[in-house]
This record gives structure tokens, C-alpha cells and sequence, in this order.
């Protein structure tokens, strides 16, 4: 039997203004899970390099759809530096009901995939609720 003291934490999430302020995060937390909005910390406007560094050195874990990130140098290598764990919802023209259905589908295999998986890494969701690495 574990002790408490060897029980990992809880992953807390962020979702990025890309998915919006209220359904994903309420339909996650009716999930039971913990979760940060980007509008709660930071203007809309921030620079993506700048977020990522901070939510890095929360520990938190971001939810986002916005895929192109694994393609731009600084946007990849600031959230590399800062050590975050990434999921991307890589499935296109989605209301947001629906994303919010597919991330909370998936909080089963984002938590084995964080059991198994160090920071950093940039991870898909799809519409399945499967994940899988894209970048490490």
C-alpha cells in the first residue's frame, strides 16, 4: 500500500484563451478536475512565449487548440525551456460543447499518459479522446 506522501499531485490544468473562458473549464471541473483560465492570469493579448513561461513555472498542465504551436520556434522552445506538458486538441470546427466533451473523454488517457511521460512534451487529443506524443 502507498503512503499519502507517494501519491502523485493531482495535475492542475491551464486552458488557453484559443479554447475560451467557460465551457471547457466548467465542464472539467464538473469533472473534478483543477483548472486555470488564461483570462484569470494573463491579458488576452499576451505573448504566447510569456505564458508559457509562467504556467511552466506553476507546473501546470495546458489545454489548447492551437496546433501550429509545435511549429513556431520561440512559442515551442519557450514552452520546452519551461518545462510544460502540452495537449493539443488537434481536431478542427468544433463548437465548444463538443471540446469540452472530448477533453473531458480524455482525462483518463492524459493522466496515463502523464504517469508515463516526463515534462516537457507537447501531446495530441484527438476526437476520440486518444493521445499521443507529437513532440518531446
Amino acid at each position: 500500500m502507498n503512503s499519502p506522501s507517494k501519491q502523485p499531485e493531482p495535475p492542475v490544468f491551464f486552458v488557453d484563451r484559443s479554447l475560451g473562458k467557460i465551457r471547457i473549464a466548467t465542464a472539467l471541473r464538473q469533472a473534478g478536475v483543477l483548472v486555470h483560465i488564461h483570462e484569470d492570469y494573463f491579458p488576452p493579448n499576451a505573448k504566447d512565449e510569456y505564458w508559457l513561461t509562467q504556467v511552466g513555472r506553476n507546473g501546470w498542465i495546458v489545454l489548447t487548440k492551437d496546433h501550429r504551436i509545435r511549429y513556431r520556434n520561440l512559442e515551442r522552445e519557450a514552452l520546452m525551456n519551461a518545462g510544460v506538458g502540452a495537449f493539443i486538441l488537434t481536431a478542427g470546427d468544433l463548437q465548444g460543447e463538443e471540446m469540452a466533451q472530448i477533453f473531458v473523454k480524455a482525462l483518463p488517457a492524459i493522466a496515463k499518459f502523464l504517469r508515463k511521460h516526463k515534462k516537457p512534451f507537447i501531446a495530441k487529443v484527438a476526437r476520440s479522446g486518444s493521445v499521443s506524443m507529437l513532440f518531446r
